[in-house]
């Protein structure tokens, strides 16, 4: 019997189920929050595997192409629902009307904000197995509960997080790439090597058609955490004290740079590292550049942080790191820092986030989100940044393999190089807080 929406079981990529799914998906897309590339037209839409989970209920991966960008850049996992009527609470997350196989208008909708949808999910991750062209495990001796209710995290992310009475929480990775995410390679080689202060994988599911990727993890909830984002806006607005709580995250940081060291392996720079490196450093700056004309004046005095870094003499190893740390990726619960959120930035290749870098990478992000802290909402404090932004390094210092405060010139650089970096994207995503990264450039540029 064939579904509602025309789409079969079969995992081999077939057209979309007819030009009304594919309009309707065409226009829904580019409004979502994860959707990667918002500014650039939708040209096409296809399925490339589709798998009904229940006959109301379809888990798709769809192929967008976009002008201006490589066709088969981008796939998409969604969960659709299709029904002749939506209750009141699932209307705003309608994509449209769509005739169905047997001459019936049905409604499509967001299926993820529908708990009967959600709820079912989870069961099937919890069983396990193969279903279509998805497959869920877990890990030995992890017990996945069923019966708990879900509700949607209200968010602004890349992806969508489902959290289940409180108990778990279900990442679904909306921009799917082949291969295995950072965000359940890292924390499940962590827990293995009996790393705590990551909350630990206990089940994943992934699609096995058109090729192998990681699609969601399902990790224990933290359910009294507060994010650090949070916390130091508090304190920087408030004027308050935070540098005890910046010294722990700074231990914190040098404690997991170590127990990453030890369970993946580490390598040494070319000899050639700071150079390739400040190009690439200054290739991104004229980029940038071209497109934010108030970063313009800066280009003199930021080359010469990287011509700086390129001259500099030794270097640190290389390994795997978070890849995105900054202040909004740590939790704090029961009195103690928990980090999270190890996929990267969702919009580069998954090998380059999953590749060694330096950990000065992940210290320099810290540090930026201190500043950025300091110099939003109301009036800028620089002082409460700078206090903060010592105590990190102190902490880092205490555990780690090296003190960032005796590596000048690497640090001012990967500050520099962040800071344009949430140049461009402020201008792209968030044009009202563009101040405080060209504040940071200012200062950089100034090598201050």
């Amino acid at each position: 019997m064939s579904s509602p929406l025309l789409l079969s079981h079969d995992t081999q990529p077939h057209p979309i189920a007819g030009p009304t799914l594919a309009a309707l998906l065409s226009r829904w897309l580019p409004r979502q929050r994860w959707f990667a590339h918002r500014e650039r037209a939708v040209t096409g839409v296809s399925v490339t595997a589709a798998t009904e989970l229940a006959p109301d209920i379809f888990h798709l991966l769809v192929r967008v192409e976009q002008s201006g960008l490589p066709q088969d850049s981008a796939c998409y996992q969604l969960l659709l629902g299709a029904a002749p009527d939506l209750p009141p609470r699932l209307g705003e997350r309608l994509l449209g009307r769509m005739e169905g196989s047997r001459g019936h208008d049905l409604l499509v909708y967001d299926a993820l904000y529908d708990p009967r949808a959600t709820i079912l999910l989870l069961d099937r991750i919890r069983r396990g197995g193969v279903m279509g062209a998805l497959r869920f495990e877990s890990y030995p001796r992890s017990a996945v509960p069923a019966g708990l209710m879900p509700h949607v995290l209200d968010v602004e992310q890349s992806n969508t997080s489902i959290v289940y009475g409180d108990e778990v929480i279900l990442k679904l990775f909306r921009r799917v790439q082949p291969g295995i995410n950072p965000d359940l390679e890292i924390p499940g080689v962590l827990a293995r090597h009996g790393y705590t202060r990551v909350p630990a994988p206990v089940a994943w599911f992934h699609t096995t058609q058109p090729f192998w990727g990681t699609l969601g993890v399902v990790q224990r909830y933290l359910p009294r955490a507060t994010d650090g984002w949070t916390l130091a806006l508090q304190s920087a607005l408030s004027q308050g004290d935070f540098t005890d709580h910046a010294r722990e995250l700074g231990a914190l940081t040098g404690e997991l740079h170590v127990a990453l060291a030890e369970s993946f392996p580490v390598g040494e720079p070319a000899s050639d590292h700071h150079t390739r490196l400040a190009d690439q450093m200054t290739h991104r700056l004229l980029h940038a550049a071209a497109t934010v004309p108030a970063l313009r004046s800066h280009v003199p005095g930021l080359r010469e942080v990287f011509i700086r870094l390129a001259t500099a003499d030794g270097g640190l190893h290389l390994q795997r790191i978070h890849g995105d740390l900054h202040l909004g990726q740590v939790l704090r619960a029961d009195g103690q820092w928990h980090v999270v959120d190890f996929e990267g930035e969702p919009a580069k290749p998954l090998a380059e986030r999953r590749a060694d870098r330096s950990p000065i990478h992940d210290i320099a992000g810290m540090l930026r989100s201190f500043d950025y802290a300091a110099h939003v909402e109301k009036a800028a404090r620089p002082e409460w940044a700078t206090r903060c932004r010592t105590a990190f390094c102190d902490g880092y210092g205490a555990t780690g393999l090296f003190d960032p405060q005796d590596i000048p010139v690497l640090l001012h650089a990967h500050e520099a190089d962040r800071a344009v970096y949430e140049v461009l994207y402020e201008s792209t995503h968030r044009p009202d807080w563009i101040t405080a990264p060209l504040r940071a450039v200012a200062r950089l540029a100034r090598h201050e």
